[in-house]
């Protein structure tokens, strides 16, 4: 494990460690130990692999975007230098028009003719290159694991990883399964704008990733949807984690153009069992949700086997 990782891991630790303390009123000396024990012994079961992965699917992405700006950069100065040698083109023919008693208006029409082929041109080109860096910015965050907007693992990296946990078939530890969906995000599109929205999505991601362990892994599964694996851990502590997202969650507000934006979230939760499939555990815990949100959102709802 490289120091800059160690490093990176030390701190989430103390944010992890910090939001622990915030939240509770007396913080005696066996919860400190017991928080340490815990820690130390998610690290002893973190595989550097796991740990490289993320580092890895940062730094592709990070260099991918470097990569496109500049081809998107390049193709902008191209465009804009041949639009202004057209425009100049343009301005010529004009002047022409202005200066002489006698118009050609066969020559001149043929000129203003190859001017708008040649614009045309231009602007297909624009097209053709807007689409390539559109696919290739898609591939890009295929290939990286990571949601670009959010900077959690994306939905492949779910079924990938979802996709092994299954196969094993005879995991000898608790794995819980979270699904989180933003109460009325639509209302919230529609009342502040969807940059709006994308900011309370990148607020609700930041608050899951300083809340859960290093252990944890935070995916956003589509929209407004996120799903949370909670590894190694009981039934109670499932809840109690649970609980103390939506209390954080509610909590908080996102400061956006000088006004206060509140959301809760409703999570349905279940259970990995060694029988289960990847569909069957999305099934299951999407039931759950289903719950939360008829009982009225802002709530947990269960559905083990």
């Amino acid at each position: 494990m490289k120091k800059n990782e160690l490093n990176s891991l030390i701190q989430e630790m103390c944010d992890s460690f910090n939001v622990f303390v915030n939240e509770n009123e007396e913080v005696s000396k066996e919860h400190i130990v017991e928080y340490l024990r815990s820690s130390a012994e998610l690290i002893s079961n973190t595989s550097n692999v796991e740990i490289n992965s993320y580092q890895d699917s940062k730094h592709i992405l990070i260099e991918g975007y470097k990569e496109i700006a500049k081809q998107t950069l390049d193709s902008y100065h191209n465009t804009n230098q041949k639009i202004s040698e057209l425009t100049a083109e343009h301005g010529s023919a004009l002047s022409e028009c202005n200066s002489e008693k006698h118009i050609d208006l066969p020559a001149l029409s043929s000129k203003f003719s190859d001017i708008q082929t040649s614009m045309e041109e231009e602007v297909n080109k624009a097209n053709s290159v807007i689409s390539q860096l559109t696919a290739q910015v898609k591939d890009l965050e295929t290939k990286s694991s990571l949601d670009s907007l959010t900077k959690v693992f994306n939905r492949g990296a779910l079924n990938t990883y979802l996709e092994k946990l299954c196969a094993h078939n005879d995991i000898k530890y608790d794995v819980h399964i979270l699904i989180l969906d933003l109460d009325d995000f639509k209302l919230i599109n529609d009342q502040y704008g969807h940059v709006a929205g994308d900011k309370i999505l990148i607020f609700i991601a930041n608050i899951l990733k300083k809340t859960l362990r290093d252990g944890d892994k935070v995916f956003r599964y589509g929209g407004e949807e996120f799903v949370i694996i909670l590894n190694r851990i009981e039934d109670q502590q499932c809840r109690t984690i649970t609980n103390r997202i939506l209390k954080l969650i509610s909590g908080n507000k996102l400061i956006y153009k000088g006004q206060n934006i509140g959301v809760t979230v409703s999570i349905g939760t279940t259970k990995y069992v060694n029988s289960d499939t990847q569909e069957s555990l999305i099934q299951r815990a999407d039931k759950a949700l289903y719950i939360a949100k008829n009982n009225g959102k802002n709530q947990v709802a269960r559905e083990f086997i």
